[in-house]
């Protein structure tokens, strides 16, 4: 697994008992507005609802706050919520390439925060989507159970890989429009997702072994990550294990 999916598991372990909990209900609650605003609020026939609501679920985001989010989505009205999603890419700290998928309503900040971060980290905004490849990430936690058995259940339900346990989870990869027929493939055998989501992987990681550059790396992302109007932070940065679990400690 990435140094990038490591990251993004630990932030997820945390985020039910983190300070910004509601931060993260708030870009939560924004992914679901504009999924149920452009395909409706029926999360059988919308998948991207049906991630947005399972995300939101997995992050213990209450019942109420996602019955009212798509309420608000399809209940129209001229003060209705209107998010344009941008995508921001650049290369940051040790040159990392990052990608930076936002929700705003204002286009002029959200552009400013950003190139702001990047700059004051000695980064700069430039093409950098040709190092990543769009995937679907499905985290399967063990439980105490086989990984063996979890990872035969995922190829023969159509996965494109299976990494090997990393924090109590096996991540299976899948083709984009594999992602939903493997997770509820998986289900039915048995295996509940704990998240399942299209991710953008990179296919050519740069590997961080100085513990310095990486907390500077993952300060940096975390910046990024705690803007208001940004969804989502894709990097190709891979940092070992063990570093990564003390960097962990450090940047809460």
């Amino acid at each position: 697994m990435s140094g990038h999916s490591k990251w993004s598991q630990i932030k997820r372990q945390k985020g039910a008992n983190d300070a910004k909990r509601g931060a993260l209900f708030t870009k939560l609650t924004r992914e679901i507005i504009t999924a149920a605003r452009q395909g409706g609020g029926d999360t059988d026939a919308n998948y991207r609802l049906r991630m947005a609501v399972d995300k939101a679920r997995a992050s213990s985001m209450p019942a109420d706050n996602i019955k009212r989010a798509i309420e608000r989505a399809t209940g129209g009205g001229a003060d209705a919520e209107q998010f344009e999603e941008i995508t921001y890419e650049g290369i940051g700290p040790a040159s990392v390439a990052v990608i930076v998928a936002a929700m705003t309503d204002n286009r002029n900040r959200t552009a400013s925060e950003v190139r702001s971060i990047f700059t004051r980290h000695g980064g700069t905004l430039s093409t950098v989507a040709w190092q990543f490849v769009q995937r679907g990430v499905i985290s399967i936690p063990l439980n105490g159970r086989d990984p063996d058995e979890i990872t035969l259940a995922a190829i023969d339900a159509g996965a494109a890989d299976v990494a090997a346990p990393d924090a109590g989870s096996i991540v299976v990869t899948t083709e984009p429009a594999d992602l939903e027929a493997v997770r509820r493939t998986l289900a039915e055998a048995g295996f509940e997702a704990e998240s399942a989501e299209l991710s953008m992987e990179p296919t050519t990681p740069v590997e961080i072994s100085d513990p310095k550059t990486a907390r500077q790396v993952l300060e940096f992302v975390e910046l990024l990550e705690d803007l208001d109007d940004v969804q989502d932070v894709y990097a190709n940065f891979d940092i070992p294990g063990e570093l990564m679990e003390q960097l962990e400690q450090q940047i809460a």
